[in-house]
This record gives C-alpha cells, sequence and structure tokens, in this order.
C-alpha cells in the first residue's frame, strides 16, 4: 500500500514538475480555449485578475519566467495572461497519419511560415498545414488583438545564445532589425523587440535594450511579423530564464509605453511604481 501511494505521489510531482502551470492566487479567474493539431492537445488558458486593459500572450510552454513575471505584475496592478499550455516544452510535436511533424509556436501565424518552417517527412499533407494556420487563428482570436489595440508577448532566452547582440550587422538576426539600441548597463539576453517606430524611440528614451523590427523582415511566421502586416502595435518582452525581475521591470516599461501612446484604452487604478527611474540614461 505505501509503495501505492508513494508511485502516486512520484507521479503527480512529475506532473506538476513538466506542466509548469502559474501559481493561481485568490480571486483570479479563468477561461480556456481548447486546441487540437492531429494528436496534440494545446489548451489555451486565460487567467484574469481585475482585467483593466492590460493581457498578456505566451506562446510557448517552457518559458516560465515570463509567465510568473506576468502574474507578479497582475497580483498587484490587475490584467490577463493567456498561458499555452501542451506539455512543458517549446516546440509543437505531433504526428499525422504516421508521419513526424514538428514547428515553433511562433512560427504558425501566416501561411509562408508554416510552409517555409514545418520540420515534416518528405511525404507530408497539406491538411496539416491548414490545421496549424487554424491552430494560429485561434490563438489570435482568443488573445482578441484587434479589440485591445496591440499585441503584448512574454518570451525567456537561454544565457549567451540569442540576445541583442544578434540584431547587429554582420550576425544571424541583422537583416530583422531596422534598428538597434544597446544599454550596455544591461545583460545583452534581457530586451524588448518592437514593430513601430514610437515605441522604439520611448523605449530607448527609457534607456533600455530595445530592437525595431524591420519593414522587410523575412516572412518566417511569426506574431511580430502577423502584427505589422495587420498594423496592429507589437511589444516582445525578450528575457534570460530565470531573471524574474528584470522581467517585471521590463513588462512595467513595455506597458508604461503602451500607456504613452493610448494604446492601452483603460487606465489602471493600482498606483504603479515608476520603473523609468531605475535605469537612468548614461552619459
Amino acid at each position: 500500500m505505501l509503495k501505492v501511494v508513494l508511485s502516486l505521489i512520484l507521479v503527480s510531482a512529475s506532473f506538476l514538475a513538466k506542466a509548469q502551470h502559474p501559481p493561481v492566487f485568490a480571486a483570479m479567474t479563468t477561461d480556456s480555449s481548447f486546441i487540437k493539431i492531429s494528436d496534440l492537445n494545446i489548451n489555451l488558458v486565460k487567467y484574469s485578475y481585475k482585467p483593466n486593459g492590460v493581457r498578456f500572450l505566451v506562446v510557448h510552454d517552457n518559458e516560465d519566467t515570463g509567465v510568473k513575471a506576468g502574474f507578479d505584475y497582475i497580483r498587484w496592478s490587475g490584467g490577463e495572461l493567456i498561458d499555452s499550455q501542451y506539455g512543458g516544452v517549446r516546440d509543437y510535436v505531433f504526428s499525422h497519419m504516421d508521419d513526424q511533424y514538428r514547428i515553433d509556436p511562433n512560427a504558425i501565424y501566416t501561411q509562408r511560415g508554416v510552409s517555409s518552417r514545418l520540420k515534416k517527412d518528405y511525404f507530408s499533407s497539406n491538411e496539416v498545414e491548414k490545421l496549424i494556420l487554424d491552430a494560429g487563428k485561434q490563438i489570435v482570436d482568443f488573445y482578441d488583438p484587434k479589440s485591445l489595440g496591440y499585441i503584448l508577448t512574454l518570451h525567456n532566452n537561454a544565457d549567451g545564445g540569442f540576445g541583442i547582440s544578434s540584431y547587429l550587422p554582420g550576425y544571424d538576426l541583422s537583416s530583422t532589425a531596422d534598428s538597434v539600441f544597446i544599454n550596455f548597463g544591461m545583460d545583452g539576453d534581457d530586451l524588448l523587440y518592437v514593430t513601430e517606430p514610437r515605441l522604439f524611440t520611448s523605449l530607448k528614451k527609457a534607456n533600455i535594450n530595445v530592437i525595431l523590427q524591420s519593414k522587410f523582415a523575412e516572412n518566417d511566421g511569426s506574431l511580430s511579423v502577423y502584427a505589422m502586416q495587420q498594423n496592429i502595435p507589437y511589444i516582445n518582452v525578450e528575457v534570460q530564464h530565470g531573471h524574474q525581475e528584470e522581467n517585471l521591470r521590463l513588462i512595467e516599461l513595455a506597458i508604461a509605453t503602451l500607456k504613452e501612446h493610448g494604446l492601452i484604452k483603460k487606465d489602471n487604478p493600482v498606483i504603479q511604481k515608476d520603473s523609468l527611474t531605475k535605469n537612468p540614461p548614461t552619459q
């Protein structure tokens, strides 16, 4: 009997460790949308607490530092966060008609992106591409950026693998960026990524790492490319795994910028700390 109980505890602990679901607190409500891509089940969970016009979107299920920082913001200031839950991994991995498929969930928002970035066996089905595009549309519809007036995403990266320097001339993502501003006092893995010059200018004045996406960026199916095509202002808060305090600081700056340009319609009744004074411009 004891062995059975211990086994159940271990199974439960394993499930919780893989799920990486955020810690729900009192008075928070949830709403869900279910997506099925062949044998892959994706659950979009919207966590809400005192909705105030702020809504985050997390498309990867292994970037929980951003989720935790988003919850930190919501706990004190209110808002909503949509969390993608499909097993605690980065990519969508599934089978269809005995063929194996793999794709980054941040590559599913345009036809060209799906066609170019879907990793598949030689004999694959066009039906799969439609399933993936439908999933991307369902995510966008559930987030509902057109009613909000913006898209605000949360992403995390690994130490030293990807960061602000990746967008400099001569590096892998240089063609993606129109402009890059670097605060050399910050960790290069912590940055904001935007699609509009006005957002870039405001964040540059705040003296933080920020990238402005080029109008000629490759159509890779990403949400930022989709947002630019649809003329929806976009901000991504991109922070190294584990930098939860910095993640929260950059979230506050991103929201302050959206408010500055009238993109968050409802006033937040909760007084927030002034993040702009935390990192004054260098001389």
